[in-house]
């Protein structure tokens, strides 16, 4: 799904071709003139509440001032904007939860995905239009050591099956990480759409979403990115077996385990990871049966939750969560809105722009070419003034497409949250299989105590239950490692998003002001100049 931000882009170059090719008669120098040819009085911007109380307005005013851009905002025919907040935040415009620190300011991942090309599968598909994928030029500038250092750059073309390959190992491999989350396959949306359209959408999704990755203090690091990036041909990672494979690996070890065969009960390799990938079945129903437990019969388990920090913290990034929902929506509404300004405006102008025409054209007295002057003014302006909100848009865009963006992060974060219940759950199952598994050697063991020279098949029972038990209590072990590193995974990421969330909203709102103020100081000096004009006129008529 496109995110505003997105959508005012491609509406920003598609529409109003007719208002775009008008030429406005402006002087050289950029100031309007009045009816009588006399220069009309300029607006100064006089105050400028979110920049330093100690910068003079006489400092503002200097040709060397780095407040230029603020004060003479950007030529509309330029393609990229310049936001009033001269202040760059080298975040190359993506808006996301990563601020690069103080300590990784001197390193840097620069990454770029460009020039799809469609390559034929080798194998025949069924689906119409389905024998063929797109690949993707990744190229890659960094200093970072792990790629060699300083100066160094490559490429590789990857395909979208080999992003969805490096996004499931991340997620398996950094468990409690705030892992970004990757762009959807969307399938159906492939269909509906024109396919240049399509390719490019998930051309810029995939950048978006590897630069992401490049600012993250551990994964930027991270031998599966690293590989990625760097290996030439085929990624290789190795691919996570589908689900149906794993189903039917689980359903062959099944009987094994339920007949109590010593081994089967607990893969030791299994255990550190989430067990609704299938491949362990009775693992999953454990597991089900210990959730349900926790929740309807409302014992309380042996392992619970205990830091009562992290659970506050927990409900306040939900309500978090509700808010940037609302926010970004009011947010989507401002742009809608201003966008319908600055079409509106342009349309006005265009139709006095026609109006002014018929005018001087059928005109017989002088006094309807004054009018037919004075129209064309209106008209020149109101085209100004129009173009001057699609760039406070585009501005606008920029800045607060960051509450969307960060509902992605909150993505993210759920999805750490869920692997720390995931593995507390796992040490929860895994203690009660143990209390189990004594009670089941105790009961044995006391009815073979009064058979005289004890029950073999008893004792041999209670052989298997011990070695099954030494089995679990080293799975168990295992399981609280696993817990204990992805608690303190959602600990330094919990730290590491209050510290960048303060930075990326502040910089949010002083830009989104900034350029506010700015715009409206700009707007207002053009208006100003037809204000006087309409004076000039009044007089005239007085």
């Amino acid at each position: 799904m496109m995110s505003y931000g997105d959508k005012e882009e491609v509406e920003l170059h598609s529409s109003h071709e007719e208002m775009e090719s008008l030429v406005l008669d402006d002087p050289p120098d950029g100031q309007s003139h009045g009816r009588n040819g006399q220069l009309s009085r300029p607006v100064m911007i006089n105050y400028d509440p979110l920049l330093s109380s100690s910068t003079s307005y006489a400092d503002r005013q200097s040709p060397d001032s780095p407040f230029d851009s603020f004060l003479e905002p950007p030529s509309y025919a330029e393609a990229i904007f310049t936001s009033f907040d001269s202040s760059s935040n080298g975040r190359d415009g993506s808006p996301d939860f990563s601020s690069t620190s103080n300590a990784l300011s001197s390193e840097f991942l620069s990454i770029s995905v460009s020039d799809p090309q469609r390559m034929d599968e080798l194998n025949n598909s069924l689906v119409p239009g389905g024998s063929g994928y797109y690949t993707y030029l990744i190229t890659t500038t960094t200093n970072l050591p792990e790629y060699g250092g300083p100066g160094s750059e490559f490429g590789v073309r990857r395909r979208f099956k080999d992003v969805v390959a490096l996004s499931d190992r991340l997620l398996e491999s950094y468990r409690g990480f705030f892992i970004p989350m990757r762009p959807d396959k969307n399938v159906v949306e492939s269909q509906m759409m024109q396919k240049q359209e399509f390719v490019e959408q998930r051309r810029v999704a995939l950048e978006k979403y590897l630069r992401k990755l490049a600012l993250h203090p551990v994964i930027r690091k991270s031998e599966e990115l690293r590989m990625f990036l760097e290996a030439k041909g085929s990624l290789p990672l190795v691919r996570s077996t589908d689900v149906a494979s794993r189903m039917l690996d689980g359903a062959v070890k099944l009987p094994r385990q339920l007949f109590g065969e010593p081994g089967a009960a607990v893969d030791l390799q299994e255990v550190v990871k989430p067990a609704k990938g299938g491949r362990d079945l009775l693992r999953i129903f454990k597991e089900l049966k210990q959730s349900m437990t926790n929740d309807w019969v409302g014992s309380k388990p042996m392992v619970v939750e205990e830091d009562k920090k992290f659970l506050e913290k927990k409900g306040q990034l939900m309500d978090i969560e509700q808010q940037l929902g609302e926010v970004s929506q009011q947010a989507e509404s401002l742009v809608k809105a201003q966008q319908d300004i600055g079409e509106t405006m342009g349309e006005l102008g265009l139709a006095f722009v026609k109006l002014s025409k018929f005018e001087t054209e059928e005109a017989t007295v002088e006094s309807q070419r004054v009018r037919a002057a004075d129209m064309k003014n209106l008209a020149t302006v109101a085209v100004k003034a129009s173009r001057l909100y699609r760039e406070l848009n585009s501005q606008t865009v920029k800045h607060l497409d960051k509450l969307h963006d960060y509902l992605g992060v909150m993505l993210a974060v759920n999805g750490a949250f869920s692997d720390r219940a995931s593995a507390l759950l796992t040490v929860q199952t895994l203690s009660s299989d143990l209390s189990s598994l004594h009670t089941r050697i105790e009961r044995l063991e006391v009815a073979s105590s009064k058979i005289f020279g004890g029950d073999r098949s008893r004792l041999r029972k209670i052989e298997e239950l011990k070695d099954t038990l030494r089995i679990t209590e080293d799975a168990k072990t295992r399981a609280v490692t696993e817990y204990d590193r992805i608690k303190e995974n959602n600990r330094s990421e919990l730290e590491r998003l209050d510290r960048e969330m303060q930075e990326d909203f502040t910089q949010m709102l002083k830009g989104f002001v900034l350029n506010q103020v700015g715009y409206a100081e700009k707007m207002a000096n053009v208006w100003e100049s037809l204000a006087e004009e309409t004076r000039d006129y009044q007089k005239d008529h007085s």
